[in-house]
Formats: C-alpha cells, structure tokens, sequence
C-alpha cells in the first residue's frame, strides 16, 4: 500500500474524499499548505476546521506554513485574472509543489489533492499544475474523484451533518467568486 499525502485546501472540499479514503483504510496523511488564503483569521478558521474533519475519521493532519507574501510574489502581475485564469495556474502549481517537496521530504510515496473538487474550479487546470510539478520534484500525483459517482452529493451531504464552516470564496484576496458558497 503506498503511502499517500493528500492537500486539502478547506474542509467542505475534502470531507468526502476523507471518509472514503479513511473507509478504504488508505495510508494518508491531510496536508494543508494555502498561502492563499487571505484575511489570515479566515486561514486559521480553515485550517483548524479541516483539522476538526481529520480527527472525526482518525486521519493524521500536517499543516505547513502559512506564508502568504510569498504567494502575492508569485501571483504578482496576475491579480486582475478572472477565477480559472493565470493566476490560479500559478497558485495551484505553487501549493503543489511544495507539498510534494514535504512528501519526498518525509517519506510519502505520492500526492493527490481536492484542489479542483468545487464546481467553481478547473479540475483540468488543477491536474496540468500538478503534472508540472510532479514532474520537477520526481513524486507522482495520483488523482482523485471528488465530484462523480455520488462524491458531490456526498459532500454536500457530509458538510451539512458536521456543519462544516462554509466559505465563501477560494481564499484568494482576488477571487472573482468571492459571493459564491464553495
């Protein structure tokens, strides 16, 4: 069985890929890197509601740094991008890569991510970054269905019976979707 680092960026997106995971009795570990998410309380309200998901399904739970001038740098230039544009290539690549980077770092086998589970993502999108970055840092990123075969109805589901925190927008400052409920 190989051992998986899966990125979540919030907890309504990866709650049914959780339960699944964990019901498989998959080896993973959440990962949760989003230098994206900006006011910073709405990143700790985040993070700490993802945390609350991983404990409910005994699933280890890895934060690492909360960095967000480093994402304005690489997002820099690209903060008029509508949803889906150049600067959510940037971002998903960047929150990739260095959670493969921590993957090889401590022993993961691979990665996989919920990074394009909202139906206000490009899942294609999400899938490009991560083959780029895959490939650069040599770790394989394994994709999983987030939104077919009953997922998405499970996780609307599964966000109403936790009463998941709900936000309303990615985390991106500039994200067009800022109105819309992930």
């Amino acid at each position: 069985m190989s051992k998986l680092l899966l990125l979540s960026c919030c907890a309504p997106c990866s709650c049914a890929v959780i339960e699944k995971l964990a019901q498989e009795q998959a080896d993973f570990t959440v990962a949760f890197y989003n230098p994206n998410i900006a006011p910073e309380d709405e990143y700790h309200r985040r993070c700490a509601e993802n945390k609350r998901v991983c404990d409910i399904y005994h699933v280890p739970f890895v934060e690492l740094e909360y960095n967000p001038e480093c994402w304005r740098t690489m997002t820099k230039g690209l903060e008029k991008e509508p949803e889906r544009g150049r600067r959510c290539d940037v971002c998903f690549y960047m929150r990739l890569k260095r959670v493969m980077e921590y993957a090889k770092a401590n022993g993961f086998d691979e990665v996989a991510s919920v990074l394009g589970v909202s139906r206000y993502k490009d899942l294609a999108q999400v899938n490009r970054a991560a083959a780029k970055a895959s490939a650069e840092t040599m770790v394989p990123y394994k994709e999983v269905e987030g939104r077919k075969g009953g997922m998405q109805d499970r996780r609307s589901l599964l966000t109403k019976e936790l009463n998941l925190y709900r936000q309303r927008y990615c985390g991106c400052p500039f994200s067009a979707s800022v109105s819309a409920v992930v």
